[in-house]
């Protein structure tokens, strides 16, 4: 089992930086890809980006693509999230999930972190 915790939210202005950090404890997490997802008031979890264990892969949401940059780093046991240019449709709680393969399905992920509020004020 790995437990995961995500931090480095908070409000920010839209343009503002953040990087969200999901740091991880228990046995194999540099073996399985990690998926960061988010929900906004009021709609479904949606898939943000997306690493695979050696981190060689990406997916990226169009949403976010060239925004954002997923990385890992294994001996740190943690998966960062840097998202610039941020806007205000970016405000959601972000969550980190640990999977069984690459994805950008949510029903591929099996662990989940409870989650850190990004704000984006205009």
């Amino acid at each position: 089992q790995v437990q995961l915790v995500e931090s480095g939210g908070g409000l920010v202005q839209a343009g503002d930086s953040l990087r969200l950090s999901c740091a991880a404890s228990g046995r194999a997490f540099s073996n399985k890809p990690v998926g960061w997802f988010r929900r906004a008031p009021g709609k479904e979890r949606e898939f943000v980006a997306a690493i695979s264990w050696g981190g060689g892969i990406t997916y990226y949401a169009d949403s976010v693509k060239g925004r954002f940059t997923i990385s890992r780093h294994n001996a740190k046991n943690t998966v960062y999230l840097q998202m610039n240019s941020l806007k205000t449709e970016d405000t959601a709680v972000y969550y980190c999930a640990a999977g069984r393969s690459i994805s950008t399905n949510v029903y591929d992920y099996d662990n989940w972190g409870q989650g850190t509020q990004v704000t984006v004020s205009s």
